[in-house]
């Protein structure tokens, strides 16, 4: 016997996201996440699937009203574990019911279910189509267990980023760690000044996120001093056994100082402190491309050891013919982008 109902027992759905049998913590489903959606005003939809009266998936909507389309963003989900096609299913059947009775063009699903053939067949036999938008809720990434020591862990790193770390101290850098507000004017300054160097739309939020999960101990913001002067910036969370790289910053005037390599070492230490497993560095280029806008990105990040991890991609389910009009949007946009 099966059954979707809303979920309001923050607890319940929190356990069910740290089961062994979800592959990866899915950041996007978490409690937290929803309630910075919430203070975005966003509408958030959190649905329990239940078979037998045993929580076997759970699935946090929100609800997107945007010029180019209105549509249900499940990100990082559905999330069923273990996973089964048949419940999968279930689930988005009555996913697709609630999309029509909101009256959105589409839903658009990106879950942590790792590419393999028996998952694209699954998707390909559902008639899910995949999204024309880039790698954005790191379906490609790039992650660092934990297990080894301080030492391994740097012995494993690209020699030119050991010695950044290792020539560090002579710089007289001090490292800020804060779990409140109190440094987020600096690190926007540096976040903003980034977004446009590098021409991405900066994320919506950022305040808000430290803010929700800094409250419950699960974010850090890491920041690096030189001179007296704050130069660069990290925002880590810290979810399930993993550890995320969510957000960084630099002055570009200070490229000749290690601090991005020092405040990197110091949040995998923080991690292993914490008793993490994984250090996960977020989304990495998913090709070979030097023209990918991420390549020096990707670069930086795979130089302190670790391997790569590959989810499918998004897909989207069309309910409306309104839907081609976002498709052609963001292919173009994408396209245009270099992505």
């Amino acid at each position: 016997m099966k059954r979707i109902s809303k979920i309001t027992d923050k607890k319940l759905w929190e356990d069910f996201l740290s089961k062994k049998e979800v592959e990866m913590y899915p950041l996007f489903q978490s409690w937290n996440w929803g309630e910075v959606q919430k203070k975005l005003n966003m509408e958030v939809i959190r649905l329990g699937l239940f078979e037998h009266d045993e929580l076997v998936g759970v699935c946090q909507i929100v609800v997107i009203r945007a010029r180019r389309g209105h549509y249900l963003h499940l990100r990082h989900g559905p999330v069923v574990a273990p996973f089964s096609e048949t419940l999968f299913d279930f689930f988005m059947e009555y996913i697709k019911k609630l999309g029509k009775e909101k009256n959105v063009s589409f839903i658009r699903l990106s879950p942590l279910l790792a590419k393999s053939p028996v998952i694209t067949r699954f998707f390909k036999e559902k008639k899910y189509m995949s999204a024309p938008i880039h790698n954005m809720d790191a379906e490609t990434c790039w992650t660092l267990p934990l297990e080894k020591t301080e030492e391994q862990l740097l012995m494993d790193m690209r020699k030119s980023h050991r010695y950044l770390i290792k020539k560090a101290p002579e710089f007289n850098l001090k490292i800020i760690k804060a779990k409140s507000l109190q440094y987020m004017s600096s690190f926007l300054r540096l976040y903003v000044d980034l977004s446009l160097r590098k021409h991405f739309v900066a994320h919506r939020g950022v305040k808000d996120e430290m803010e929700i999960f800094g409250s419950n101990d699960e974010a850090i913001m890491m920041l690096c001093k030189f001179e007296e002067k704050i130069i660069a910036g990290v925002i880590i969370l810290f979810v399930g056994d993993m550890a995320i790289y969510h957000h960084g910053a630099s002055a570009s005037a200070y490229r000749h100082v290690p601090a991005s390599y020092v405040l990197q070492w110091e949040a995998i230490k923080e991690a292993k402190k914490r008793g993490k497993k994984l250090y996960n560095f977020w989304g990495i280029a998913p090709t070979d491309s030097k023209k990918h806008p991420w390549t020096g990105l990707t670069l930086f990040k795979q130089g302190f050891g670790g391997e790569i991890r590959e989810f499918v991609h998004a897909h989207d389910i069309p309910l409306k013919k309104l839907y081609w009009k976002t498709y052609m949007i963001e292919y173009v946009s994408k396209i245009m982008k270099g992505y």
